[in-house]
This record gives C-alpha cells, sequence and structure tokens, in this order.
C-alpha cells in the first residue's frame, strides 16, 4: 500500500461499522474539513453575486417592481448552484478527502464557479424574458449580434461542463482510493453510480456546446433547451439505481442467512 493510502487508512477507525450511515453509505466525513469550508464560503460568495436587485436595495415601489423581474431567474440560479453544492458536500461526507489531488480539483471548482455565474444569470434571465413575453427576467442585449449569443451559450455549456466533470472527477478519485477508504460492495455500487450519474450534465454540456457552435441562428435556443432533457434523464437514472441498490440489499440478505 503506498504511503499515502496508508494516511488515508489510518485515519479511518478501525471498525467502519460504528460510523453514522447514510442510506447504508457510511459516512467518514462528518466533519467539516478547512476544504470543505472554503468550498461552502465560494459557493456563497456566488450567491451573493446573484442578489436580486443589481446594483443597490429599491428606493421606490418601480424600482422594486423591476428589482422583482429578477427573482425567477434568481431562484433558478440559486437551485443550480445548490446542485452543485450538494454533489460536492455529499462527496465530502461520504470519503472525507482532504488529499492533494482532491484539493486540486476542489481549487478548479472554486475557480469555475466564480466563473459560471455570469452565464448562469444571462442565460436564466434571457429564458424568464422569452417564456414570459418580457414580463420578468432580463433580455440579452438588444444589439447582441449571433457571434455573440453563440459565445454566452457555449461559455455556459463549458461552464457546466467543467463544474460536473470536476464533481466527477472528485468521485473518480474516492473510487481509486476504494481501497484504503475500505468501500462494501454497497458503497462501490454508489460510487459507480455517481460516476455515471454526473456523466449525464457533462454529456447534455457538450451537446449544447456543439448545438452552439453549429446550428443556424434560427435554432440557437436550442442550445438552451437541451438543458431540460435533465428533466427526464436524472431521475430515469435515478431510479435504475435505485433499483440495482435494492437488488444488491436483495442479495446481501440472502447470502448472510
Amino acid at each position: 500500500m503506498k504511503e499515502r493510502h496508508r494516511d488515508i487508512a489510518s485515519a479511518l477507525p478501525a471498525d467502519l461499522d460504528v460510523l453514522p450511515r447514510s442510506r447504508g453509505f457510511r459516512l467518514r466525513g462528518m466533519e467539516m474539513t478547512r476544504l470543505e469550508t472554503f468550498i461552502d464560503a465560494a459557493f456563497a460568495f456566488a450567491i451573493s453575486m446573484l442578489v436580486i436587485a443589481a446594483q443597490q436595495i429599491p428606493d421606490n415601489i418601480q424600482a422594486l417592481l423591476a428589482a422583482f423581474k429578477n427573482v425567477p431567474t434568481f431562484v433558478c440560479s440559486i437551485a443550480v448552484l445548490g446542485i452543485f453544492w450538494r454533489g460536492h458536500w455529499l462527496w465530502s461526507r461520504r470519503y472525507g478527502l482532504e488529499d492533494s489531488a482532491s484539493i486540486l480539483i476542489s481549487w478548479g471548482m472554486i475557480v469555475t464557479i466564480l466563473i459560471f455565474i455570469y452565464p448562469l444569470k444571462a442565460i436564466f434571465g434571457a429564458m424568464w424574458y422569452f417564456l414570459s413575453s418580457g414580463q420578468v427576467g432580463q433580455p440579452l442585449s438588444l444589439h447582441t449580434t449571433e457571434s455573440q449569443a453563440r459565445t454566452i451559450f457555449a461559455i455556459y455549456a463549458l461552464g457546466l461542463i467543467a463544474i460536473s466533470a470536476e464533481i466527477l472527477l472528485l468521485n473518480l478519485r474516492a473510487w481509486q482510493l476504494r481501497e484504503p477508504l475500505r468501500l462494501n460492495a454497497r458503497e462501490k455500487l454508489v460510487t459507480r453510480g455517481e460516476l455515471t450519474g454526473w456523466s449525464i450534465p457533462v454529456s447534455v454540456g457538450i451537446v449544447s456546446l456543439v448545438f452552439a457552435l453549429t446550428l443556424p441562428k434560427e435554432q440557437i435556443q436550442w442550445s438552451g433547451w437541451v438543458y431540460f432533457s435533465m428533466i427526464i434523464l436524472v431521475p430515469l437514472y435515478s431510479a435504475l439505481s435505485q433499483r440495482e441498490l435494492r437488488a444488491e440489499r436483495k442479495k446481501k440478505v440472502i447470502s448472510d442467512r
């Protein structure tokens, strides 16, 4: 066993069954690490940059009503950031890793998030503006050219691909360390499931990027609508994963008899 692997293994209790569990997964990282604290601070900072009122607190009713036009954009942006935050939080709780590779990937995630919030807000603002016929949200500039529209969709796709890939890499790192972490059969199954699950937004992001760079101007909006495919793909994959976990649990019960 490599020295680093021995260090990771030595930080775990001799009997992993004494650890608290979440859906059968033994949680090796219940105490917040400095890495997780810093990630949380980065997400909090990103959220503070998505404030409903862009510059200052509204001082009259017109400004207040105008500020509330950004509420749907704000809520959707928070929801997307929340998905990524939960992905990192769940990884931290399950594996408790703070090795050099995990730190490097997490720092890359911080950088990506703080860049990603700008196209995130722009895309959702334009989406709500289109859906509400201008009642809520914010349009892209009236002077936005075809090239600029393609660029904003491409940047958003690259951001989504990058953050999803970074969480995928964190779970891949946990898979690489499955022996020193002493993952059991169920935990290995869950970890492999996370790898496949985070491949979904990576794949959808790649499709969106291709659409942004190749579709004609009249169809460029499909670069954004393609993300709604995850409303079907993610729950479908989650259901398949749960069925596989139930089958594994049933198999374990039979073998224990």
